[in-house]
């Protein structure tokens, strides 16, 4: 029997997702196993440490990442269900892909990749940058565009990254380069390429309502609490673990009484917006990512974090709209506000930082774990000069952009598909698409008709 053009998309998520799912259990089985356990009582104490002071912060990252990001999409008022778990999904999805990506490159020996909370937290980490290029095009695209897209990010930030970190040795604990520069402008570009150079005009159910941005601000104060783990978790235990939580701590709290003062003196009768808060709080955590644990005075992160959090209320009130208007620019949820313009800003900081700070060796040095496990620190240590690595962030910088847009612009491309079942103008920020609801089950809507299903399969610009 056919498969009616309305359930068509219903069937193709499953059919993706199962596939992909019975794919990693058969190279799980061949290729993924434990390290055996060692009868040092050194080594059973080495590992019980790492276990110790890495899964807390492993767990803060998990709510961040879940909970926090997810209530923080819920701002769409009938999108809610989709974009949590849209959100939730893509997480698990990324980072699964990118735990085999990352063994195969890095950590296949002698046929086998042994698995470690290392390895699953940086996979955890490119898993980041998906959920954060969806928020470009959240709600007018369908699961299968989402995931289609996260297989193309991923290995495309694995490369970007080793390019930066590896190559370039650009220091950037917290992964304001690496992840929300990158992130945010693959985004952009995957929506330009998307939506072409047609003018989205502005959907009936793409207006908050009070209760949805409330509960978009309980997603901000979650990531908010949690964001110095994000940050510090990779930075080397004891000072500069010690101090990228203070700088975070600081840059944040600055940002977040600076988007209150910001956001109060640009509207005309001072009141607050709630997109502000929502995003602006938050910028002073993207901005910090790049120099937390750099040996600076704690005015400097003050500062960082009131920049960013102006640098993100301005873009939302002033350069988003311009940037629609003239580039038919769509980002649904604001992320060149929140990760790009912040990100870079920060990068521009660690410029700044690197050149003035004090050559005086004793003095506490940046250091970062890669994602090989190593320090990043030793792979430039002697090898350039300040001036070097100064050089050397804002190249890092470039490329990010650089690589990032270009295939962003290509995945988008890619994304028009009709077989990707990009979901028709009038059915967008709508949960009823993808989920049951429960007042459906008694009055079925005529949106579910063959005649619309049929549209959903064809491109709509």
């Amino acid at each position: 029997m056919a498969v009616p053009p309305s359930t068509y998309p219903r069937r193709l998520l499953p059919l993706f997702l199962g596939l992909f799912q019975g794919t990693l259990l058969l190279f799980f089985a061949l290729f993924i196993t434990y390290d055996e356990p060692s009868a040092q009582a050194e080594d059973t104490n080495l590992v019980a440490n790492q276990v110790y002071s890495t899964f807390p912060f492993f767990q803060d990252i998990q709510v961040m990442l879940v909970v926090g990001l997810g209530l923080l999409l819920t701002f769409l008022p009938h999108y809610g269900f989709s974009a949590f778990t849209h959100n939730f999904l893509l997480l698990n999805f990324s980072m699964q892909w990118a735990l085999v990506l990352q063994g195969l490159l890095h950590h296949f020996h002698h046929g086998q990749i042994h698995l470690d909370l290392h390895k699953l937290l940086i996979s955890e980490f490119a898993a980041v940058t998906v959920l954060i290029s969806v928020g470009a095009i959240l709600g007018r695209a369908s699961p299968c565009q989402l995931l289609v897209m996260a297989s193309c990010e991923i290995p495309i930030y694995l490369a970007s990254e080793w390019v930066i970190v590896t190559c370039l040795g650009v220091l950037d604990v917290g992964g304001t380069i690496t992840i929300h520069v990158f992130s945010c402008y693959f985004g952009l570009g995957v929506s330009k390429a998307l939506f072409r150079a047609t003018q989205q005009p502005l959907h009936p159910k793409e207006t908050p309502t009070p209760s949805s941005d409330l509960m978009s601000l309980v997603g901000t104060l979650i990531l908010w609490v949690f964001w110095p783990s994000f940050v510090a978790v990779l930075c080397q235990p004891g000072d500069a673990q010690h101090r990228a939580i203070l700088n975070t701590l600081l840059a944040m709290s600055a940002g977040a009484i600076t988007t209150v003062v910001a956001s109060s003196l640009l509207e005309r009768d001072g009141k607050l917006s709630p997109g502000h808060l929502q995003n602006g709080s938050l910028a002073g955590g993207v901005a910090i990512g790049v120099v937390a644990d750099m040996a600076m005075p704690p005015v400097a992160a003050l500062a960082l974090g009131s920049l960013s959090a102006v640098a993100c209320v301005l873009g939302f009130r002033f350069l988003s709209p311009l940037l629609r208007r003239k580039l038919t620019l769509h980002d649904q949820c604001g992320i060149h506000n929140l990760h790009g313009l912040p990100g870079i800003l920060g990068a521009a900081a660690s410029v700044v930082a690197i050149l003035v700070a004090s050559k005086d060796t004793s003095g506490p040095q940046p250091s970062q774990l890669s994602p090989t496990g190593g320090n990043a620190s030793e792979v430039v240590e002697g090898q350039r000069g300040v001036a070097g690595q100064a050089l050397c962030q804002a190249a890092g910088l470039a490329v990010a952009v650089g690589a990032s847009l270009l295939a962003g612009l290509l995945t988008g491309a890619a994304l028009r598909l009709p077989c990707l079942a990009r979901p028709p103008e009038r059915l967008c920020f709508d949960d009823s698409q993808y989920f049951k609801i429960q007042d459906e089950a008694e009055s079925p809507e005529p949106d579910n008709s063959a005649e619309e299903g049929a549209l959903a399969l064809k491109e709509q610009v």
